[in-house]
C-alpha cells in the first residue's frame, strides 16, 4: 500500500500510512471508544511519518487525554494489537489450565484465581475459569502471532502461542467427555438443554463460541439438544451447526436440534443443563420450577462458574462445574 501511495504523490498532495488498531470488547464498544485505556498510533519514524501521528492524534485529543495516546513506529503497532490479544487469551487458558488440576484435586478454581488475583503483579481480570474462550479476535489473532513466528524462522515461539489455542479447544473438548461421563456414559437420545449460544453475554455474535463445538460434539453423540440464547437467531444458530463434520442438510440437523424461545422450555424434560454462556438472567431463573419439570436425576453442567452450587445442590440437582469437585 506504501508503496502505490509515495508512487501516486506528489508536491499538492501526499500520503502516509498509520497503525491505528482497535481495542474494542463486543458489548462495551461505543464505551470502549469514548474512554479507552489508550489509543495507539503508529508510524513511519520520518518526520512526514511524524507529521501524520499528530494530525491523527489531535483529532483523538478532542476527547482522550493526551497521556493515553501512545505514538510508535508501524511494527510496534501492528504487533501490540496481537500481542494484547494474546496475552489476553494467555490468562484464560492458564487459569482453565489450572481449572482441570483443581478438579483432579478437591481445589476451587474460584478460590484459586481469587488469592492470585489479589497479588497486584497479577491482578484479577481475565481469570474466571470457563469451557473456553470465543469471538473473533482472540484465536485469529494468535494465529497470526504463530503464522509470523513460523515466517521469522521462530519455531519454539509459534508452538509456545499455538498451545493457548490448543489449551482452550482442549478444555471445550474436556467439558464434553465430563458431561458423557457424569450422564453414564452416553448421552444417546437424551434430552440436553443448552443455555446460551453466544461466546459471550450482551452480544449475538457466535464466531468461534465455545457452544458451537459443545453441540456439534452432543450432535455427535446423538443427543437431543434444546438450544436456548436471548439474541442469537434460531437461524444463525443452524448455520452455525451445519458442516460436514454433522451434516449439510438442515432438515437431519433439525431431527436433532430444536430451537427455543426460554431457559424453561429448553429444560423442559431435559435429563441435563448445560450452561454455555454467562447470560445474567440464568442466574435469576426459578430452578425449583426447573427441577420439577427436569427428568430425575436431574443433572447441571456450569461452564461459566455463574450459578450458585451450592443452592442448587439443596434443591436436588446434581452440579458439576468447572474447576470444581462434583456437587
Amino acid at each position: 500500500m506504501r508503496t502505490i501511495l509515495e508512487a501516486n504523490s506528489h508536491d499538492d498532495i501526499r500520503f502516509d500510512i498509520l497503525s491505528n488498531p482497535e481495542f474494542l470488547a463486543e458489548g462495551t464498544a461505543i464505551n470502549d471508544l469514548l474512554y479507552p485505556d489508550r489509543v495507539l498510533i503508529g508510524g513511519l519514524q520520518t518526520p512526514e511519518g511524524f507529521k501524520a501521528q499528530q494530525a491523527l492524534a489531535e483529532i483523538y485529543e478532542q476527547w482522550v487525554p493526551k497521556d493515553k495516546i501512545i505514538t510508535t513506529n508501524l511494527w510496534s503497532s501492528e504487533l501490540s494489537k496481537l500481542a494484547a490479544n494474546a496475552l489476553l487469551a494467555q490468562r484464560i487458558s492458564s487459569i482453565n489450565a489450572l481449572s482441570a488440576i483443581c478438579e483432579a484435586t478437591g481445589a476451587d478454581i474460584d478460590e484459586v484465581a481469587y488469592a492470585c488475583g489479589r497479588d497486584s503483579r497479577i491482578g484479577p481480570k481475565f481469570l474466571k475459569a470457563s469451557v473456553g474462550f470465543g469471538g473473533s479476535c482472540f484465536q485469529k489473532d494468535i494465529l497470526n502471532l504463530v503464522y509470523l513466528s513460523e515466517q521469522l524462522n521462530l519455531p519454539e515461539v509459534a508452538a509456545y502461542w499455538k498451545q493457548v489455542v490448543d489449551l482452550n479447544e482442549y478444555q471445550k473438548k474436556r467439558f464434553v467427555s465430563r458431561i458423557i461421563k457424569t450422564l453414564f456414559n452416553t448421552i444417546t437420545n437424551k434430552r440436553i438443554a443448552v443455555l446460551g449460544f453466544a461466546f459471550k453475554k450482551d452480544t449475538g455474535d457466535t464466531r468461534e463460541s465455545a457452544a458451537i463445538t459443545l453441540c456439534k460434539d452432543f450432535i455427535q453423540e446423538n443427543a437431543r439438544i434444546y438450544i436456548y440464547d436471548p439474541k442469537v437467531s434460531e437461524q444463525q444458530i443452524f448455520y452455525d451447526l451445519s458442516g460436514p463434520e454433522v451434516t449439510y442438510d438442515i432438515k437431519d440437523l433439525k431431527k436433532r436440534v430444536t430451537i427455543v424461545q426460554s431457559a424453561y422450555e429448553a429444560s423442559a424434560n431435559a435429563d441435563a443443563i448445560v450452561v454455555a454462556t454467562e447470560w445474567d438472567e440464568f442466574k435469576e431463573l426459578d430452578f425449583e420450577r426447573i427441577y420439577k419439570s427436569m427428568n430425575k436425576p436431574a443433572f447441571i453442567f456450569d461452564g461459566r462458574l455463574i450459578l450458585d452450587a451450592e443452592k442448587l445442590k439443596s434443591i436436588g440437582f446434581r452440579v458439576h462445574t468447572i474447576g470444581r469437585a462434583n456437587f
